[in-house]
């Protein structure tokens, strides 16, 4: 049955209120956030203007060309946007990254997931884990270049192995430090393994996963330049250091601009993820 207007009691009006409230101080935080992003975007770009037009003006620091202006970065990016080659580019390094971050991600979840659930198994992976994880994955490029050729595969697999290590600790670490408290609670209402684990232990971890994920993907971006450096015709790497062996700053800038927008936007999307999946968790902090 529906309550007219003049029939509800008032503990209903006050919680229609205090609802209406929470709803109008979350949309005006939300203004506020995108705000305060909108502008230190903006200052970002107000600043490299600045420090481009009085380097090319006044202090005359260094040479103007290694510093052009943002309005140059975009007009190499309108001219070869339209000759097709930034598309070209931007598609073959994200084919690149994604595949590497969807390999490394189901390794990376998967193997952390069995090590932080089971000891042997922790015990019996973790010393060659451990000895793998501070080698710097660039060590590892000429050899994989020897393995796979110069193809797609070895920058995939170098690409996987530097998301690797982040998304597997991440993983462990979180399945492994699950409240107890919340699996006993679990344990005394009758749950089975299986219910604890798909219901308790994975919600809990979900935050350290996800983080992991980010993690993983900004080693994605980080090491793809490096990747296409070598025996690579096309990409943002390549697009970097084809524009490097012509001095073209501009496209340099653009093609390191590019990958940041890349980073950034997945950034996003991963955080919206989480929000909705998470969305029991609040924020601790204040408005300030």
């Amino acid at each position: 049955m529906t309550l007219s207007p003049a029939s509800e009691t008032p503990v209903t009006q006050r919680d229609r209120f205090v609802a209406t409230d929470h709803k109008a101080h979350r949309r005006r935080e939300r203004m506020i956030g995108l705000a305060l992003r909108s502008v230190s975007i903006l200052c970002f770009f107000l600043l490299w203007y600045a420090v481009s037009w009085l380097n090319q003006h006044v202090w005359k620091l260094f040479n103007p060309v290694m510093l052009p202006p943002p309005s140059e970065v975009l007009a190499a990016g309108i001219e070869l946007t339209l000759s097709g080659e930034l598309p070209r580019d931007i598609a073959a390094s994200l084919y690149r990254v994604v595949l590497g971050f969807l390999m490394a991600a189901a390794l990376g979840v998967g193997l952390g997931t069995v090590v932080g659930r089971s000891r042997r198994i922790e015990q019996l992976l973790d010393p060659p884990l451990e000895m793998l994880r501070p080698i710097p994955p660039l060590a590892f490029l000429p050899v994989l270049v020897l393995w796979f050729g110069i193809g797609e595969m070895s920058k995939v697999v170098f690409i996987a192995y530097a998301a690797f290590f982040p998304i597997f600790t991440t993983t462990c670490e979180g399945i492994k430090f699950v409240d107890l408290l919340l699996i006993r609670a679990a344990q005394t209402l009758g749950a089975s393994e299986r219910e604890i684990f798909r219901h308790v232990v994975v919600p809990a971890a979900m935050p350290s996963i996800i983080t992991g994920l980010r993690v993983g993907f900004a080693q994605c971006l980080f090491v793809i330049v490096a990747a296409e450096f070598l025996a690579a015709d096309s990409g943002l790497g390549y697009l970097i250091n084809d524009a490097r062996s012509f001095f073209l700053m501009s496209h340099m800038l653009l093609g390191a601009a590019v990958i940041g927008l890349i980073g950034f936007v997945f950034n996003w999307g991963l955080r919206r993820l989480e929000a909705r999946i998470l969305r029991w968790r609040v924020d601790a902090r204040g408005p300030g």
